[in-house]
């Protein structure tokens, strides 16, 4: 029987602030990522929400080119006017290999 080969994937992790304002949907949105959000009816499907919303931006990002940014703390998102008023947070994870513009890998937790 052939031996595949196993390869290990480093991962990244990116915060998700989640708003909710009266009379409004979740809004969710990514400090490390400007012009990066949704919007959804509950909860649940904001966490589901940020990941595809963050796949497609980052899809869009690596076919223009652009620099992706590093990960922020969870510390310095909260300094931010925009992220300090969250009401939950999220993670996605996306493989490193997105820095060299190599197949990508999104979890969601």
């Amino acid at each position: 029987m052939p031996t595949l080969p196993i390869f290990f994937v480093n991962m990244i992790t990116y915060i998700a602030t989640i708003h909710k304002n009266n009379n409004s949907d979740y809004g969710v949105q990514f400090y490390d990522f400007p012009g990066c959000i949704s919007a959804v009816e509950s909860i649940e499907e904001a966490k589901q929400m940020a990941t595809e919303a963050l796949t497609g931006h980052l899809n869009l990002m690596v076919a223009d080119g652009d620099v992706i940014p590093t990960p922020s703390t969870l510390e310095n998102i909260l300094k931010d006017n925009d992220h300090k008023d969250a009401v939950a947070f999220t993670t996605v994870e996306i493989s490193e290999a997105i820095l060299t513009n190599q197949q990508m890998y999104v979890t969601n937790k």
